[in-house]
């Protein structure tokens, strides 16, 4: 009788949650090439950059080898658009970008990473064998030998950029990063036209104070942080169920956003500190929010491998405000790597038995949640904006969402998508099934001052939530699947 039950369990719920994911990783294969390129250029994105510098930093240090970043600007990209209209800029910059994946050696790596700015990564290779093929490329690129599509009519283009190398002169992922950078405006001080390699006698000690522990602990112990929050809006009722709260450094910290405060952190082993810091700040500036609204906090999973990390220290901190655990969702990614899961899982389990709510963030993200998601129950998936924005015209992108709404359904958890920011993301999420959303176009980040979904989606606040949703395509006003609704429930809120 019992091998029969297990038998009808395997089938009715095992085997269907396994097939969920299984799709899943098929389709997340299929979009991650497209997450991961810049479409002007061929090279990889900003994210893809971010994914690999880590893995080639975790490499080099492993193996005791060098590794070599190099980043670069063209020099004046504004008057080329100014001069010959934003066609002939992105002209320019295809042409610079498919000169640089015919010039970069077979295991080093090219990214677009901004506007007009470029990242190359070079593994086995120091700072000065850097430098030689970033002036071989800076020859190329002022008087092209190579013809390819797209050349700009001005001709030959002229960059500049920095270098910095591991393990020496950086002995961490932040001071690379910031010495390269560096050494770049040196470059451009001057003349332009130039690769400079970082030197320490030469830089500004500031230009590589976002490597220092001491500076962030020194932000920790002043309060150098505000708190900002972003409203997470219901889609079939077009109201706000939640808000996720962000850290924002303030002046006089030395870091100029989130990333490089807590770059810094991992760095100098401050994490928790950090993390703890910022749950207890937000958490103390979000008594204004409805109390039928959760509140959605990023934890980082180095805080969760740290053996200090306790859920009674996450509770202490929410009685100190009187926030009722049940209200708190911690917000868990995998760009960084786990080491330890089964502690992780450990200690996330007993945050759960106190009440707090999970969520996998951003996944989609390159690397990132599908492996949390084949280990952990989350109450909440957060699809990553790059899947988001690309989904109205990336069936790839929109395939991986619907196999996220298919797993979700089967577990119960909610599905916000990020990054919202036209109204076509939010008629395709509508359409693929997403519950909730946040982003841009729903409102940002802000010192807490909840807005009212309704006039933030530009339509009349007086219209009914329904019609309201109907401005932006009937498809987001769909009905949401039914184990929403026992979500919804579990935390006060009336089914939609």
């Amino acid at each position: 009788g019992s091998a029969l039950i297990s038998s009808a369990l395997w089938r009715v719920v095992v085997r269907p949650l396994e097939q969920s994911r299984d799709d899943l990783n098929v389709r997340y294969e299929a979009a991650l090439a497209d997450a991961l390129t810049d479409p002007l250029t061929g090279l990889g994105n900003h994210r893809a950059f971010q994914e690999e510098l880590d893995r080639q930093i975790g490499a080099a240090q492993r193996y005791e080898t060098p590794l070599s970043l190099v980043v670069l600007d063209v020099d004046e990209f504004k008057a080329v658009n100014d001069r010959h209209g934003h066609a002939e800029g992105d002209r320019t910059l295809a042409f610079f970008g498919r000169l640089l994946a015919n010039m970069v050696r077979g295991p080093d790596r090219a990214f677009r990473i901004g506007g007009d700015e470029f990242a190359i990564l070079l593994a086995h290779t120091e700072a000065e064998g850097a430098r030689t093929m970033a002036r071989r490329l800076l020859a190329n690129a002022l008087q092209p030998v190579l013809r390819l599509e797209d050349q700009p009519k001005s001709g030959g283009i002229s960059f500049s950029a920095g270098v910095s190398s591991l393990p020496e002169p950086a002995t961490t992922r932040a001071q690379l990063y910031a010495q390269a950078d560096a050494a770049l405006y040196q470059a451009k001080r001057a003349g332009r036209t130039e690769v400079a390699i970082f030197d320490p006698r030469s830089t500004s000690e500031e230009a590589v104070a976002e490597g220092s522990a001491g500076e962030v602990a020194g932000v920790i112990a002043q309060r150098l942080l505000s708190p900002v929050y972003q409203p997470i809006i219901d889609l079939a009722g077009a109201r706000q169920i939640g808000m996720e709260g962000l850290i924002r450094p303030m002046a006089p910290a030395p870091f100029a956003n989130p990333s490089t405060l807590f770059a810094a952190a991992r760095a100098g082993g401050h994490v928790l500190e950090l993390d703890l810091a910022c749950v207890d700040l937000i958490v103390s500036g979000a008594r204004a929010i409805d109390p039928d609204q959760f509140l959605a906090i990023n934890l980082s999973p180095a805080s969760l491998q740290v053996p200090g990390f306790t859920a009674a220290a996450l509770l202490a901190i929410l009685a100190r405000h009187a926030f009722p655990p049940e209200r708190l969702v911690l917000e868990l990614t995998e760009r960084e790597e786990i080491d330890d899961l089964a502690a992780v899982r450990q200690r996330l389990e007993a945050c759960r038995e106190a009440g707090i709510r999970l969520a996998a963030d951003d996944v989609g993200a390159g690397n990132s949640g599908l492996r949390l998601l084949s280990e952990l129950q989350f109450d909440f998936i957060k699809v990553d904006l790059s899947l988001v924005q690309r989904s109205p015209t990336s069936a790839a992108s929109s395939a991986v969402i619907e196999s996220v709404v298919a797993l979700a359904s089967r577990t119960g958890a909610l599905v916000v998508g990020e990054g919202v920011e036209e109204t076509a993301h939010l008629a395709k999420l509508g359409a693929l099934g997403v519950t909730a959303a946040q982003g841009y176009l729903l409102g940002r980040p802000e010192p807490l001052a909840p807005l009212a979904p309704r006039a933030a989606l530009g339509v009349d606040a007086s219209e009914p939530p329904r019609a309201a949703v109907g401005a932006v395509g009937a498809a987001v006003g769909a009905e949401v699947a039914s184990p929403m609704s026992n979500w919804r429930h579990s935390i006060g809120l009336p089914a939609a």
